[in-house]
């Protein structure tokens, strides 16, 4: 049985190149892991006064999603150089309760996506910071910024278009399979 990857996209667009990119990249590992698309748009900002003070179904429900999955995949773009405001509001969300955090031990990649030529390289450094200080096993090599990102990039079906950004998608993919499946 595979392992499952808990997928977590930086864009709330219902039909966004990051969207495009995530879909690629599980078409690329195809059935050698099963991905989980995990909503983080929409959940309320996370206060840490209000944990204490009553229950929040939203909060548990994700934090239970990502916990039973084997891994992560934070696909996203660059916002202002930086992570998406709903993507961090859910990594806070899941760092706690405090030591309790879903994303420790975990497996993970980050790819990030601009259309412009740095390929959300300042996102990409900002995500993975978070993420290893929450204990969280990222992926050093290859480090992947998808730069100048278009939507012809895609044909109509959705896949991949063009030559260069599938060869560099299917690198990934066996990158992403050999470190999920070497962290045990």
């Amino acid at each position: 049985m595979p392992k499952t990857i808990a997928v977590l996209r930086g864009s709330p667009r219902a039909d966004s190149l990051t969207g495009k990119l995530a879909r690629a990249i599980e078409r690329a590992v195809g059935d050698r892991l099963a991905f989980h698309d995990i909503q983080v748009h929409g959940l309320p900002f996370y206060n840490p006064d209000l944990e204490k003070d009553s229950n929040h179904p939203e909060w548990t429900a994700f934090r239970q999603s990502v916990k039973q999955c084997d891994g992560l995949l934070f696909v996203t773009p660059e916002w202002n150089r930086s992570v998406p405001g709903g993507l961090k509001n859910a990594i806070d969300i899941g760092s706690r309760p405090y030591g309790q955090g879903v994303f420790q031990q975990k497996p993970a990649a980050v790819v990030t996506q601009s259309t412009g030529g740095t390929g959300g390289f300042g996102c990409n450094h900002h995500l993975r910071q978070s993420l290893v200080h929450l204990d969280a096993i990222v992926l050093g090599q290859p480090e992947m910024y998808v730069g100048n990102l278009s939507a012809d990039k895609f044909g109509d079906d959705g896949r991949i278009s063009d030559e260069g950004l599938a060869k560099l998608i299917d690198g990934f993919a066996d990158a992403f399979v050999a470190w999920v499946d070497r962290q045990g």
